[in-house]
This record gives C-alpha cells, structure tokens and sequence, in this order.
C-alpha cells in the first residue's frame, strides 16, 4: 500500500506541474504511454541519435537505403502501439475500405491521401493539430528501437516470424494487430502486416543528401515513402531499413499506417 500511495502523490506532482507547464497535451507527455479519445493506444518514443539505413556489407540492400548516416531525433513523440485498425478508422471515417475486414485487423486499402484525412479529422474531433504520420526517419528510429540489426530482434530472418505477419506466415491475408512479439519499445507488427505510410515524399538519393534531423524531406515529389513491409513481403522487405513507396493516391490491400502524436 505504501508504494501505491508513493506512486498516486508522484503522479500527482507531475500532473500540477505538467498542466502548469502547458495544460492537457503537456500533461499526456507525462506518461510512458497514452490512449486517446477513440482507443488508439500510443507510445512514448524518447529523443535521440541513430544510424539510419542499411550497410551493403551486412545486409542485401538497395542503393536507395544507403549510405548509412547519422540521424537526431530531436523531439520525443507518440507514436501508435499497434497499426491503425479498422475498429479505429471506422470510429472516424464512417465506413470500412479494407479487403479483409476484421475490427482489429490494421485498415488497409488506404491512400496516403485517405490516411492525411482520417488525421484531419481525428484533430477536428479532438480540437488540436498534432495527430500526423511520422516522418521516415522517426518511424525508422522507433522500428529499430536501439538496434542496429538487419531486424529490430537481430540478424536471423528465421526468427521474422516470431514478430511479424510475412508472406511465410500470413495466409495471404492481414491479421489482427498485437499477435507477434513487440520491438524493445513495444511497438507491435513493425515488421510486416501492413505497409505503413509515412509523411515524406520518396527521393531516391535522400541519404546522400538528407538532413541530419527527424524532419521530413524532400519538400516536394512524385512518391510517397513506405515502410515496414508486409503480409505480402518477402523477410528482405520486411527489414528496418527497407523503403518503398507509392503515389499519394495509391490503395491496396498490404498498404495502411501508424499514427504520430506529437507532444506540443
């Protein structure tokens, strides 16, 4: 009992302080992980530096996940447990566009374009503006969750399905979020499952280029990223440094995301 007691007046310090400090949204930053008004479950994803992409030496990349460079997440955020469900879109959206449908399936089915105004939305609901995708960068910062592996569990393709639904394991169909083993920050079905958009658009040579931030880059551009692989993908795809992409109005069943909230 005195360590529940202990715990309720840390808790409650924090909450003076935190709301003092900048009301209900600096006050969500104080917990290690938040659900918001439809059941979306968020982690806290700490700040911090990371070696993004993939080494040729190591792994079979693509031109485009190279060269391996430093990267500085600068701000903690959010960033969703589990892949947006259907349960979750239809709270919002109204209606259903998945091919397999299940409440607690990821939706999929879903443009860049579709999933920009489920966000739209859900910030109109919720009366603020910090609901978005996740840049590359911070998705990949969250997938590798500390590793500098193939995958965020290591280097054995063999292990993938321990932790991802893959074209070896899936049945040719999603399955519901959270059935695989988490990533060290406890984000589930990172690897495989759906595809999961991202808010930068695709440039083919971004790593030799790119800012050493977590903000999104280009500024303009034909594609939209992908990441994460997915029910459809091979082990090689469903790795932390794979990138794909598709034009923002492109939907399919293997293509859905994970929503971002940002702390301020």
């Amino acid at each position: 009992m005195r360590c529940k007691c202990r715990l309720f007046w840390f808790r409650l310090a924090a909450a003076i302080f935190f709301l003092g400090a900048g009301g209900p949204a600096a006050l969500a930053a104080a917990e290690s992980a938040y659900t918001n008004s439809i059941g979306v479950e968020f982690v806290l994803i700490p700040s911090g530096s990371f070696m993004m992409g993939a080494d040729k030496n190591f792994e079979d990349a693509s031109d485009d996940e190279t060269p391996r460079h430093r990267v500085t997440i600068s701000q903690p955020i959010y960033l969703g447990k589990y892949e947006v469900t259907q349960g979750e879109w239809v709270k919002v959206m109204g209606s259903n566009p998945s091919r397999f449908k299940g409440r607690s399936n990821p939706v999929e089915n879903v443009s860049w374009d579709d999933a920009i105004e489920f966000i739209r939305r859900l910030n109109q609901k919720e009366g603020h503006s910090r609901y978005r995708l996740p840049t590359e960068a911070e998705w990949e910062y969250a997938a590798r969750a500390g590793s500098t592996s193939v995958y965020s569990f290591g280097e054995d393709a063999g292990q993938l399905g321990l932790y991802a639904w893959y074209d070896g394991n899936s049945g040719r169909s999603t399955q519901p979020v959270g059935q695989k083993e988490p990533n060290a920050w406890g984000l589930y079905d990172i690897h495989g499952n759906v595809y999961e958009w991202v808010n930068d658009w695709y440039e083919e040579n971004y790593y030799r280029s790119s800012p050493g931030t977590n903000h999104a880059w280009p500024s303009s551009g034909f594609l939209r990223v992908l990441r994460g692989g997915s029910w459809n993908s091979s082990t090689r795809d469903c790795r932390s440094a794979y990138r794909s992409s598709g034009t923002p109005g492109s939907r399919g069943g293997d293509l859905g995301f994970r929503l971002a909230l940002s702390l301020e």
